[in-house]
């Protein structure tokens, strides 16, 4: 059955997506949850720049990064592979005429109930790190592709992966080929990802030139060595950024690379969806804090109806730096002020940021963030009993 959020509408528009517009049109002040407003053409437009810029890298979209389930099935209908790491992420995407061989199972540590699943659905590609999880899949999946993954960290990333996921590439990584040789097993490639939101140009480079001396290795074990992974850490909200990785990349492919044979992957999730949605809140409470000995206003508390337990997670966990955007209607330029935003629960440490300055808004009054896509909808929940927000979406003409 599909998930409900597949029936809801889509909302058509020319040009470009006015976000004001929408507001007018919706009548967000009568909300009283918040709402993301979705463009399904910004993942679109993201898709093809992709393949502009990587052409010989074909993108597995990392659904950990947002399981909306239209998303998904705009990336399935474009052609995008995909990066599961569950179960339940392996019965979205196959759910969305998503073939098998479009899926990697790239979490190097399953639970075995998850591999069964896999098995029965024919994903064979999955990713691996340790000794451990190779006799794992000897008993109960010894038909799977192993990928071996390991570690290259970028210097700079908006979130390390190295300390949980992936083995040495220099030692621990031809010692488990060796042992899924000596048990029978099939390694296919290999798999790496230098983080979350990388910000180091050569981080890739290094990356790849690591998997040239695996593919090396494996080549002389007598392993059909045929898929690359070069993982995430792509922005999703910086295309001139972007532009200078993929140049990076692709001169890095050419060199270790050239191979046509050789099956080119990387699993990008923000990269995707980070500008895609716009979340919009309703100023619910307010407070004025005044100097003691001038009485003039110094400082705005703003209480909205989303916050930390909701789509603002990402702040603590992804560590994302808000944007913050007033929709007043005024043309004139208002006196700014100290503000902090925080969320509606009763939890003090609740807190959206201490540091914006803000017009002095009122009660009822709508604050837009942009860049909301990432890591921020799945793990959103309704603590305090406040509801996660709602969803509207929009695609162009």
């Amino acid at each position: 059955m599909c998930d409900s959020r597949q029936q809801q509408k889509i909302n058509y528009y020319e040009q470009r997506l006015n976000i004001r517009q929408v507001i007018e049109d919706a009548n967000l002040q009568e909300l009283d949850e918040a709402l993301n407003i979705c463009d399904l053409s910004s993942v679109e437009r993201k898709f093809h720049l992709w393949q502009r810029l990587l052409p010989r890298v074909h993108p597995f979209y990392a659904v950990k990064c947002n399981d909306d389930p239209m998303i998904v099935q705009v990336l399935a209908k474009l052609g995008a592979g995909f990066d599961c790491a569950s179960k339940n992420e392996l019965k979205l995407v196959l759910g969305s005429a998503v073939t098998p061989e479009r899926i990697i199972f790239a979490n190097p540590c399953r639970p075995v109930s998850h591999l069964a699943y896999a098995e029965k659905h024919g994903v064979t590609n999955g990713t691996v790190d340790n000794e451990f999880e190779i006799y794992k899949l000897y008993k109960h999946y010894p038909s799977s592709n192993l990928i071996v993954r390991y570690k290259s960290e970028a210097k700079e990333a908006q979130c390390p992966l190295g300390d949980k996921f992936g083995c040495d590439a220099d030692g621990d990584a031809t010692a488990l080929m060796l042992l899924a040789k000596a048990l029978e097993l099939n390694v296919t490639g290999t798999s790496v990802h230098v983080g979350s939101g990388c910000s180091e140009l050569g981080a890739y480079n290094r990356a790849i030139r690591k998997a040239k001396h695996l593919f090396q290795f494996g080549e002389l074990l007598d392993f059909d060595m045929n898929l690359l992974d070069i993982g995430g850490g792509f922005p999703g909200s910086d295309d001139e950024k972007f532009e200078k990785i993929a140049e990076d990349v692709n001169k890095s492919l050419d060199r270790y690379f050239p191979d046509e044979n050789v099956e080119i992957i990387a699993e990008p999730g923000r990269f995707f969806v980070a500008s895609a949605l716009t979340l919009i809140c309703k100023i619910h409470a307010k407070r004025e804090v005044r100097n003691p000995s001038t009485g003039k206003l110094d400082t705005v508390m703003y209480y909205l109806n989303d916050g930390i337990y909701g789509s603002f997670n990402c702040i603590l966990y992804d560590h994302q730096v808000i944007i913050a955007e007033h929709y007043l209607n005024s043309t004139e330029d208002l006196p700014q002020f100290k503000s902090l935003l925080f969320g509606p629960t009763c939890d003090a440490l609740d807190m959206i940021t201490d540091n914006l300055q803000l017009p002095n808004l009122n009660r009822g009054d709508l604050i837009g963030f942009p860049n909301m896509g990432a890591y921020t909808v799945p793990v959103a929940s309704p603590f305090n009993g406040f509801e996660v927000p709602k969803r509207m979406y929009f695609q162009a003409i």
